[in-house]
């Protein structure tokens, strides 16, 4: 007789073609689900984020039971519950006398390196939910200089042969990213993003989040995220139907009154197993076909996810666990307490952090060039900023969440991911949103009283770094630019910085 295995199935392995799960046999092999404190803890996560994991882990559970799964299933008030995932297994495997487990390979290496110290025998499977598995990024990789995401998306277009006329892009262009730029304005028809009540199993999560990590950032109600595969497809046909046609052009833009646009919500769904990726994308790319949405946008979400998606998975595994911790730069200021309340006198800042404790998500720009580009002109340590993205995002798992922040945001891997900083004044900012229109400090306004305090920082962050991006091609006019200024602006421009961040 074949002895049974114990089969892992995380919190963001909530889909029956796992690996793992692909590999089991459901006549003789146990799974084993748990919710562990460890999970919730090692970074203080938004509450909004631990019930959306553990909810849809309760109904992934229930999902597999009734396909004829045998689960050990770990809920957090368990009295038994040893509190790691490790420990879990251990005790499953003391109970049934199992020695081997089948896993899926997580995806942080905090998790690889966890289930790799115990008396298990482990047989840990490659994610196959990627396009790339890890041995193809590593020969795309290889030899090469610099690995720019541009290149390795069109190697994931070819390959999955989406948006693809034969061996060349429709329309005749790979990218269509100079026609999604455009501002947006207020619009009572746009539709609101689709709500799912509360259930039975939604609240008793969120009573117990609420207990546990009741000083966790955020709040656990109103709570109307998908937690199943039903609801989960359900806001893809919703995105699909009513926001793609116009996700293209409007993805940059920033709405103090309306937080989601015609974002489509769904990664947080494809990062935890609800949805499949290349489903996803092929669903987008029928609209196209079928003539219900534009290339631009269309073209625009498929980068997104086969393009950015599969390059920071793997980016992150190409450089190893030692990853988060770069600091190209020497950043050391301590991540500002207003990171976590939200009390902070500038617009743009105040409306995306808030908008992030409140819903546990911020789209794109807000991340990268409201918060994340504030953070790097004010040489904040970039480790600090990473296990802040991580702990606030609903959708922020290490493997997507580091490279973005690490090498795209923060620029502390040196370039790896980015040719140059993601960095702007108060110009940019004003341009893509609403947020200038009401704050006390002014974009137009170059230095001296009433500044907007990024144009004074953008300018001190290029002087302060001038030593390395001053000879970067894609930077020789802005420096060409700033030195031609008068040398009292200069001065008085650096001196208005020092003062802005000496008060941080």
């Amino acid at each position: 007789m074949v002895a049974p295995r114990l089969v892992l199935v995380l919190g963001d392995q909530l889909s029956q073609n796992i690996a793992a799960l692909k590999a089991a046999d459901k006549a003789r092999d146990l799974v084993v689900m748990a919710e562990v404190a460890e999970e919730g803890t090692y970074v203080r996560h938004h509450k909004k984020k631990i019930v959306l994991v553990l909810a849809a882990m309760r109904k992934f559970a229930e999902e597999l039971r009734r396909d004829g799964w045998d689960v050990a299933y770990t809920r957090l008030d368990d009295p038994e519950n040893t509190g790691t995932i490790l420990g879990e297994l251990l005790r499953r495997a003391s109970e049934r006398r199992i020695t081997e487990v089948l896993a899926t390979e997580p995806g942080e290496f905090r998790l690889i390196a966890a289930l790799s110290d115990g008396p298990l025998t482990f047989t840990l499977l490659d994610d196959d939910r990627f396009v790339a598995s890890h041995q193809e990024f590593e020969a795309w990789a290889a030899g090469k200089k610099q690995l720019r995401m541009e290149y390795f998306y069109r190697e994931m277009r070819r390959k999955t042969q989406l948006l693809m006329d034969g061996d060349h892009p429709a329309g005749g262009k790979w990218n269509y990213d100079s026609e999604n730029r455009k501002p947006a304005k207020d619009d009572l028809l746009r539709p609101e993003p689709i709500r799912f009540q509360t259930d039975d199993t939604v609240r008793d999560v969120v009573e117990i989040v609420e207990s546990r990590f009741a000083d966790h950032p955020g709040q656990a109600v109103p709570f109307w995220f998908a937690t199943d595969r039903t609801q989960a497809l359900a806001a893809l046909d919703f995105f699909v139907e009513n926001h793609l046609v116009n996700f293209g052009d409007y993805q940059d833009a920033m709405l103090q009154s309306d937080r989601f646009l015609h974002h489509s919500l769904l990664s947080a769904y494809i990062s935890i197993g609800l949805l499949d990726p290349l489903e996803v994308c092929q669903k987008v790319e029928a609209a196209y076909e079928n003539g219900k949405a534009p290339l631009n946008a269309t073209e625009g979400f498929i980068r997104q996810i086969i393009g950015w998606r599969e390059y920071m998975r793997g980016i992150y595994f190409l450089k190893g666990p030692s990853y988060t911790q770069l600091n190209f730069l020497n950043a050391s200021r301590p991540l500002p307490a207003f990171f976590w309340s939200g009390e902070i006198d500038l617009n743009c800042l105040k409306t995306s952090i808030c908008d992030t404790l409140e819903e546990a998500y911020a789209h794109h720009i807000q991340r990268l060039m409201v918060i994340g580009n504030f953070a790097l002109l004010a040489g904040v340590n970039p480790y600090e900023v990473h296990e802040w993205y991580l702990a606030v995002y609903w959708d922020a798992f290490e493997w997507v969440e580091a490279p973005n922040v690490i090498g795209m945001s923060q620029f502390a891997d040196g370039g790896v991911v980015a040719s140059k900083p993601y960095i702007s004044s108060g110009a940019y900012i004003d341009r893509m949103s609403d947020y200038c229109g009401t704050c006390q400090y002014s974009p137009k306004i170059k230095m001296g009283e009433g500044a907007c305090p990024f144009n004074v920082l953008y300018w001190n962050f290029l002087e302060t770094h001038s030593d390395i991006f001053s000879k970067n091609p894609r930077m020789a006019q802005i420096y060409a630019g700033w030195r031609k200024r008068k040398a009292e602006d200069r001065q008085k421009i650096l001196a208005d910085a020092e003062t802005f961040l000496s008060n941080l």
